[in-house]
C-alpha cells in the first residue's frame, strides 16, 4: 500500500488521469484535488468475482446486473493473481479501479458524484523491445532469470524449444539469444513477454525460431516449431459465435472481444478434452456458469456453460485428449445450449480454430518467401550482435531494442 499526501499526490493523480480518463472517464481534475489524502493500491486479485468485489466495496450490484450479457461474460475473464489498481479517499471509499481481463482490455469502475459507473477500456501500457545475449553458465532457465529477473521469459523459451532442443546436452559457454518485447504499466512489467526471435547455439547445432504474424513459431526453413494440436471438443451443429479480439472504439465503446468459439450443440451432448492436461479449475464462474479449465504447459483451455461435469472429474485430475469431461448446457449467461471453448497461450487468448488441425503447419508460396527474407535479415543481425559482444568478462548482455 502506498500513501500519497496532498503535496506529492498531483503527479500520481495526473498519471492516473492519463490512464483512467483518456478513454472517456468523467472524473475531473478539480474533483480529485479536493481530496486531502488519497491511497493508491497495487493489489492482487484473489479468487473474487466481480459481484464479490462490488459487495466488498459497498457498490450497488445493479452495476453488474445492468450490464449486457456479453459484458457479464467478459467479466468472468478476470483471472486469479492478476494485478489490479485502486484509488480510495480518506474514508476508504473506492474512487476508481482498473481490473485487467486480458493483456489489452480492463474493467474500469469509477465514482462520479454519488453514482458508480463501469466500462471496459484499453489497457494503457508502454511496450519495450529488448535483446538478451548470454553465455550459458548453469542452465538456460536459471541464466535467463538471473539476467532479466523474468521467469516468465525463461518459461516461454523452454516451452517454445521443448520439442526441438536437447537441453540436457547443452554445455557451458553455449550461446543463447532472445529478442522479445515486454509491456510495462505503472513502471511494472505487465502480462507476458513476447518472444520475437530466439537462437540457441551449441557446439554442433544452431536452433533458430522466429515469431510469425499468425502467432506461431517457425524455424529458419519456415517449418513450425513446437506446434500443438487440438481436437474439436464437441459434435456441434454450427459455430454460433466465432473468436474475435474485437476493435475497441475509443468514443462509442460498443464493440467487445469474444475470447473463444461458441459451438451450438444439443443439450447434453458430450464434451471431450481437446488436449491432454490437468484440471486447474472446476466449478461455477459468474457469466460462464459451469466451467472446467484444463492446463497443459503454457496452455489454458476453458470449457464453459456446461450442464454437467463428468463423473469422477475433479480439480487436479489428469485428462487425456478425447476424454469426456462433461456435457453441453446453457448455464451462466447463455441464450441456448452451446459450448464456449477458449484457449489461452501464456495467458493470452488465441483463436482455437487456428490450432485444430492434423499436422504441423508449413509456410508456402509468397508467405514463405517473405518470411525467409525477414528471417535471414534477423539472423544476420543477431549473429553480428553476438560477434561484437565479448563474454570473457560478462556472461550476459541485456540490450534495449534490437
Amino acid at each position: 500500500m502506498v500513501f500519497f499526501h496532498k503535496k506529492i499526490i498531483l503527479n500520481f493523480i495526473y498519471f492516473l488521469m492519463v490512464a483512467f480518463l483518456s478513454h472517456g472517464v468523467f472524473l475531473k481534475a478539480d474533483e480529485v484535488k479536493k481530496q486531502t489524502l488519497l491511497v493508491g493500491e497495487r493489489l492482487v486479485w484473489d479468487k473474487l468475482t466481480l459481484l464479490g468485489f462490488l459487495e466488498k466495496n459497498h457498490i450497488p450490484q445493479k452495476l453488474y446486473y445492468n450490464l449486457s450479457s456479453q459484458d457479464k461474460e467478459l467479466s468472468a475473464e478476470i483471472q486469479s493473481n492478476v494485478t489490479y489498481y485502486t484509488l480510495r479517499d480518506t474514508n476508504n471509499t473506492l474512487i476508481q479501479a482498473l481490473i485487467p481481463i486480458s493483456q489489452d482490455l480492463q474493467i474500469h469502475i469509477y465514482k462520479k458524484g454519488e453514482d458508480y459507473f463501469l466500462d471496459f477500456i484499453p489497457i494503457i501500457f508502454t511496450r519495450k523491445e529488448k535483446t538478451l545475449l548470454l553465455s550459458l553458465q548453469t542452465s538456460p532457465y536459471q541464466d535467463i532469470v538471473k539476467a532479466t529477473n523474468d521467469p516468465l521469459l525463461a518459461n516461454q523459451l523452454m516451452n517454445a524449444y521443448k520439442k526441438s532442443v536437447p537441453f540436457k546436452r547443452l554445455a557451458k559457454n553455449d550461446r543463447i539469444a532472445i529478442v522479445y518485447t515486454r509491456d510495462y504499466r505503472v513502471g511494472q512489467a505487465f502480462g507476458q513477454p513476447t518472444i520475437k526471435i530466439a537462437m540457441i547455439s551449441s557446439r554442433s547445432n544452431q536452433y533458430y525460431l522466429f515469431s510469425h504474424s499468425n502467432g506461431r513459431y517457425y524455424d529458419s526453413k519456415a517449418q513450425e516449431v513446437a506446434g500443438f494440436l487440438l481436437e474439436t471438443p464437441v459434435k456441434y451443429t454450427r459455430i454460433s459465435s466465432p473468436f474475435s479480439y474485437g476493435r475497441f472504439h475509443p468514443v462509442l465503446k460498443v464493440r467487445r472481444p469474444h475470447y473463444g468459439v461458441d459451438y451450438a450443440a444439443k443439450h447434453g451432448s458430450l464434451i471431450h478434452s481437446a488436449s491432454d492436461g490437468r484440471v486447474g479449475f472446476m466449478g461455477v464462474k459468474v457469466g460462464y456458469g459451469n466451467v472446467v479449465e484444463i492446463h497443459l504447459n503454457e496452455l489454458r483451455l476453458v470449457y464453459a456453460h456446461m450442464s454437467a461435469f463428468a463423473k469422477g472429474l475433479k480439480k487436479g485430475s489428469f485428462v487425456k485428449k478425447g476424454q469426456i469431461i462433461g456435457r453441453v448446457g446453457s448455464t451462466g449467461l447463455s441464450t441456448g445450449p452451446h459450448l464456449h471453448f477458449g484457449v489461452y497461450k501464456n495467458s493470452r487468448p488465441i483463436n482455437p480454430l487456428g490450432y485444430i488441425r492434423t499436422a504441423k503447419s508449413k509456410l508456402h508460396g509468397k508467405q514463405r518467401e517473405v518470411f525467409l527474407e525477414k528471417a535471414q535479415h534477423s539472423k544476420q543481425k543477431l549473429e553480428e550482435l553476438l560477434k561484437t559482444h565479448s563474454f570473457e568478462k560478462n556472461s550476459f548482455y541485456l540490450l534495449e531494442g534490437f
